[in-house]
């Protein structure tokens, strides 16, 4: 058993890294310090995707040969695409989501002359009494 969790120390080290992530987002009080956990959570599930879709001796799926002569193809021997695919996708809109926060983050600073989220609340209450 324990020579079974040791071969998978990879997997071990994705969730260590998305309770980083996780505990950046759910415990700090730093609007900036939450994106940087909600990237670290999203790059960590990220790669651990792209790990899962590895085969060791795994080829790309190029078929080979012309007309009607084609080799028989089995599954075994090639790598599976659609994980890399959808975390293309995940890429792109981790980037997307980062870029529109930090926007809104940055519009939130210049309102309020801070990131702690504490005082933002109280600084709403304030404005709107």
């Amino acid at each position: 058993m324990l020579e079974y969790l040791v071969s998978k120390y990879n997997y071990w080290m994705y969730v260590v890294i998305i309770l980083i992530g996780f505990y950046g987002m759910m415990a700090k009080n730093n609007l900036m310090k939450k994106l940087i956990g909600m990237g670290i959570f999203q790059w960590a599930i990220i790669f651990y995707f792209m790990s899962i879709s590895a085969k060791k001796g795994a080829t790309l799926q190029i078929v080979s040969g012309h007309g009607a002569a084609y080799d028989v193809a089995r599954a075994i021997d090639y790598v599976n695409p659609l994980p890399s695919v959808l975390m293309l996708t995940a890429i792109v809109v981790a980037v997307a989501t980062t870029g529109i926060t930090l926007s809104v983050l940055i519009l939130i600073y210049r309102r309020y002359g801070t990131f702690e989220e504490d005082e933002i609340i109280k600084l709403m209450n304030e404005k709107g009494k």
